[in-house]
C-alpha cells in the first residue's frame, strides 16, 4: 500500500504557526523538561535467548520507550511484550539497544560504530526525541532511509518492523500551544514514516495510535504505560508470525 503524502499546504500552515509561536514554544519546552518527571529505565536483562522453535535473532532498538520507560521491569515493556509473544514459537535471541533520549541520529552513530552482526528481524522506535528537538523533516527522513539500508546491508535484517511515533497532540504533560505543534509534527513525521515504509520490500509499519486514553500512559504524561507497551508488543509479534 502506498500511503497519500500529507498535503502540502497543511505542512506549510504548520510551519508558519510554528514559526510565529517560535518565542513562547521556546519557553514552554524549557518549563516542560523541568517539570515533567523523569522515570527511570526499567531493570531486566538486554540481551539473552528464551523459548521453543526455530531460532529467531532479534534486535530492538531506539529511544525511551523502545527502553521501556513507564514500566517497572523490562518483562512488562515492548522486549518482554514481544518476547513473551514469540517465544512459544521461536527460539528467540534478543537484544536492546535503547536509551532515553535517543535520536535517530545516534542510533545510526551507534550501528556504524558497532561490527557485523546478523539479526532476523529488527524492531525501531525513534522519532519523538527527533521532534522535540525540531529536526527537520526532511533531514530525519533522509537518516531514517539511512537507518534501513545499515539494518538491512550491514546487519541482514530481512524484516524490519518501524513503529510509528504516538499521538503527542494527546500527551498530557506537554501545554497548548505546544503541545499542538509537537502533535503536528509528530504526524507529519509519522505520514512520511509510513509511506516510506510501504514502499520498501521487508519493511512494515506499526501504528502505534491506536488509543487515546491518556489513562494507559505513564504517571509523567509522557511515555507509554504498561498496557500501551502489551498493544504495541502483541502488533509486533503479529507481524513476525505472520509473515
Amino acid at each position: 500500500m502506498i500511503v497519500n503524502p500529507m498535503p502540502q499546504a497543511v505542512r506549510g500552515m504548520t510551519f508558519l504557526i510554528t514559526l510565529a509561536l517560535s518565542p513562547l514554544l521556546l519557553v514552554q519546552g524549557i518549563a516542560t523538561r523541568r517539570s515533567v518527571p523523569k522515570l527511570p529505565e526499567p531493570p531486566g536483562p538486554r540481551e539473552g535467548e528464551t523459548g521453543d522453535g526455530p531460532p529467531l535473532r532479534l534486535l530492538i532498538l531506539g529511544d525511551s520507550a523502545a527502553a521501556g520507560v513507564g514500566a517497572t521491569h523490562q518483562d512488562q515493556a515492548l522486549l518482554g511484550q514481544v518476547i513473551t509473544r514469540l517465544s512459544g514459537s521461536f527460539r528467540v535471541q534478543w537484544v536492546l539497544e535503547a536509551k532515553n533520549g535517543n535520536r535517530t541520529s545516534t542510533m545510526l552513530n551507534w550501528l556504524e560504530a558497532q561490527p557485523p552482526r546478523q539479526f532476523d528481524v529488527a524492531v525501531t522506535s525513534l522519532g519523538v526525541n527527533d521532534v522535540t528537538s525540531m529536526v527537520g523533516a526532511g533531514k530525519w527522513r533522509r537518516q531514517q532511509a539511512e537507518l534501513r539500508r545499515l539494518l538491512k546491508q550491514k546487519f541482514g535484517v530481512r524484516k524490519l518492523i518501524i513503529s510509528g511515533l504516538p499521538p503527542m497532540h494527546g500527551f498530557p504533560a506537554l501545554p497548548q500551544p505546544l503541545r499542538w505543534c509537537l502533535g503536528a509534527r509528530a504526524t507529519q513525521f509519522n505520514h512520511d514514516l509510513e509511506s516510506d515504509a510501504a514502499a520498501e520490500d521487508g519493511v512494515f509499519f506499526v501504528d502505534l495510535r491506536f488509543t487515546a486514553d491518556t489513562s494507559l500512559m505513564a504517571t509523567d504524561g509522557f511515555h507509554p504505560g504498561p498496557e500501551v507497551y502489551a498493544e504495541w508488543g502483541r502488533r509486533v509479534a503479529a507481524v513476525v508470525s505472520s509473515h
